[in-house]
This record gives structure tokens, sequence and C-alpha cells, in this order.
């Protein structure tokens, strides 16, 4: 792991979280040589899937599906 001053890193901090950005690899901040914090890269975001097209593949078409569901006595506004 790279190590970076302090002084160094309070004065190219955005330079040095960018390179961690970039190159995924943490670096160790130090004050008099002992360290006193890691900036280490985010852990990858995990993406929501999408709920246009989830269900996709999953339906299945049983018998006539063009024939009404119930049959014509049962509607109430054929029965005036």
């Amino acid at each position: 792991m790279d190590e970076i001053a302090v002084s160094r890193f309070k004065a190219t901090c955005l330079a040095v979280i960018e390179r961690v950005r970039k190159t995924r690899t943490p670096i160790r901040v130090t004050k008099f040589g002992e360290p006193i914090a890691e900036v280490i890269p985010p852990t990858p975001e995990q993406r929501k899937a999408h709920w246009l097209g989830s269900m996709a593949g999953t339906g299945r078409i049983v018998g006539d599906i063009v024939a009404p569901a119930t049959e014509e006595k049962d509607w109430e506004v054929l029965k005036r």
C-alpha cells in the first residue's frame, strides 16, 4: 500500500482521491511516519434491476386468448 504524509495529502487531496478512484488501490495517510487514515476506493454499486421487462418470459398462455373468460349467461349487462 502506498503511503503519503498528511501535509502532502492536504495539499493534493483531490488528486489523491481521484488516483484512488481510478486505480482502485488504497493509500495510507501518515503523520510523523505513523498511519492515521486510509483512503480506500468505494465498493462497487450494485445496480438495481429495472422493473420494465423484469417479468419477460415468465407468462404462459393456456387455452384460447380471444374467447370470453365466462359464459355470456353470467354477464350482468346482458340480463336486461
